[in-house]
């Protein structure tokens, strides 16, 4: 037999809720109750007692509220600020290039670049990596650049070149090979291994996250222990997260020999006692992810 729940004087007698409300609202506890058995839980009639004769119908609405929305701890520090060195700064370029027009715009980014390298005393930014999409969005190239000096560097960076024509006349070529290009400034964590050029035949694993905002903190905390579980064979290269652009987006790229090499990697840090845990906090902070498989190109730094 179903308890009998008696609405509570608070809902009777206040003037902003009518008696109709008052079982409304009793019906709907009942009906979560119900659910909860449904599924195996039992809230027992000590908790609808509770709430039925100690809380008023407002109380309970904001307490049957707080159940569904995840709540984010407020902080006085920026995540940026938490997560990271704000000093150095990394721009992610993205590049769609026309199908018929890759070897001209490889070669065009390439005369692009040695004319930044004859400039870096003044530009303070370096190429780390350049990469060719293999697996993922094809004819897509991704060119990472670090900015020493925070975005105070990026400003007179750009300044300089804007007024640099045989930098306008490359950028100006290049424009004919593309369909389309897109720039992030990043922040590397700082609990990720220190970026080192690798040697030698190379694959790079790039796996992108878009986040539910108010969850970088947490994500961070949980992968400042994972990635303990992927440094055993230097597979992690580097680990950042947007800070203009696409927000709440997070980038790891991993290096392996092959794809074997990947597969076997992988496959070992899932036998390690407590990756499993760090994946299962993690992957319910994500809203949307993909991984894209990178070549890197003739005059990549990182090879």
């Amino acid at each position: 037999m179903a308890e009998k729940i008696i609405p509570c004087a608070t809902c009777l007698s206040d003037s902003d809720f009518t008696l109709t409300k008052a079982q409304s609202s009793m019906q709907n506890m009942l009906k979560l109750r119900n659910t909860w058995s449904a599924v195996g839980y039992n809230a027992g009639p000590i908790a609808m007692r509770c709430l039925s004769t100690t809380a008023s119908c407002k109380d309970s609405e904001s307490w049957f509220s707080k159940l569904l929305v995840r709540k984010i701890e407020p902080t006085k520090e920026s995540h940026s600020r938490m997560l990271s060195d704000k000093e150095i700064i990394y721009a992610l370029h993205t590049h769609n290039v026309r199908p018929d027009s890759m070897g001209d715009y490889l070669n065009n980014y390439k005369n692009t670049v040695g004319l930044i390298n004859e400039k870096k005393t003044s530009l303070s930014c370096k190429l780390v990596a350049s990469w060719t999409v293999q697996v993922g969005d094809m004819d897509q190239c991704l060119h990472l650049w670090k900015y020493t000096g925070g975005f105070e560097k990026i400003d007179q960076a750009k300044e300089d070149l804007w007024h640099d024509e045989e930098y306008l006349k490359l950028m100006n070529e290049r424009s004919k090979f593309l369909r389309s290009r897109h720039l992030q400034y990043l922040l590397a964590f700082s609990y990720w291994p220190q970026i080192t050029s690798r040697t030698g035949k190379n694959i790079y694993e790039m796996r992108s996250y878009r986040l539910t905002p108010g969850t970088m903190i947490e994500w961070g905390n949980n992968w400042a222990r994972a990635i303990n579980f992927r440094k055993h064979n230097n597979e992690a290269f580097a680990g950042f997260f947007s800070q203009i652009g696409r927000l709440y987006n997070v980038h790891h790229i991993w290096c392996y020999k092959s794809l074997q090499d990947r597969k076997e990697t992988r496959e070992a840090a899932w036998r390690s006692p407590g990756w499993d845990e760090c994946v299962a906090y993690t992957v319910p902070l994500i809203r949307e992810m993909h991984c894209r498989v990178l070549a890197p190109t003739e005059f990549s730094p990182t090879q």
